[in-house]
């Protein structure tokens, strides 16, 4: 019988026990060890490598908390009171090419596409916007909400909100109004710090804020179906800031590409699901 390296993954909700050894991370970003033990392969939500396709230029400066297509064009949000702004960026290269700031006080958070318009929330104000593209003028009234912004992303209908928490918020797009909650849970077990959303072919992904991992999210259902793990781009980086961690996930529908970056990263990482490493109890 294979023994497999067990290690604990965000707090209560499971653990990963790897086919073989992952490759190691920094300690601000890798879950924290737990015992040696035997499991079968067969056990728990799967856990795949992050293969990278590309590594293109990204804002080192950047404290990134949402990322997105839209229109076929990459946008950008950045937060920290002060430094705060919407962007639209070239993946290329990763030239700023428009700019929108927000005022000093307010703390940039996550953002969707919804109808020709980007919408942007922000952390504890309770307070969000809407911005005209592709040239980023704010348009409308802002719009109010409850309790903390997080991380957002469209599924065509509704607006998905994170805050944090184990829950998404469903959001009615046009007047900004709670119509529904999905409960997120791996393995029966709530799945808490929830950050920056991306919905990609009828699933949400979510970076796991501090943990390297992306979650895999029915969204019929509120299951974990499966992780992606970040922490070898993370090493990758070798930013010893607390505060750079894996966010921002980006998915272009038209030439079926997935992007990821992180808060202070200068790399915006392409990738492409890569072959189960472990499995998540």
């Amino acid at each position: 019988m294979k023994t497999v390296l067990a290690l604990a993954i965000l707090g209560t909700a499971g653990v990963v026990a790897w086919r073989q050894e992952p490759v190691a991370a920094p300690r601000q970003a890798a879950p924290s060890a737990a015992a040696t033990q035997t499991a079968p392969a067969e056990a728990g939500v799967p856990v795949y490598a992050a293969t990278v396709v590309a590594r293109l230029p990204h804002d080192p400066t950047a404290f990134t908390e949402g990322l997105l297509f839209c229109n076929s064009a990459l946008y950008e949000s950045t937060g920290k009171e002060g430094a705060s702004d919407i962007r639209r960026v070239t993946p290329a290269d990763g030239k700023v090419v428009a700019r929108a700031r927000l005022s000093p006080e307010l703390f940039g958070e996550g953002i969707a596409c919804w109808q020709n318009r980007l919408l942007s929330v922000t952390w504890k104000t309770g307070i969000g916007f809407r911005w005209a593209l592709p040239g980023l003028q704010r348009t409308g009234a802002p719009f109010r909400y409850a309790g903390e912004g997080w991380g957002m992303t469209g599924d065509g209908r509704s607006i998905l909100l994170s805050d944090g928490s184990a829950t998404l918020r469903v959001m009615e797009p046009t007047r900004f109004v709670e119509r529904g909650r999905i409960a997120v849970k791996l393995n029966g077990r709530p799945l808490a710090k929830l950050n920056e959303l991306e919905y990609v072919r009828g699933r949400i992904l979510a970076n796991v804020w501090m943990s390297g991992f992306v979650a895999r999210i029915d969204p019929a259902t509120g299951k974990v179906d499966g992780l992606i793990d970040l922490r070898p781009l993370v090493a990758e980086i070798r930013n010893a800031d607390p505060d750079a961690v894996a966010n921002g996930i980006a998915y272009d529908p038209v030439g079926n590409r997935l992007f990821v970056t992180g808060k202070y990263w200068p790399t915006l990482f392409e990738i492409m699901l890569g072959d189960e490493v472990g499995r998540a109890r």
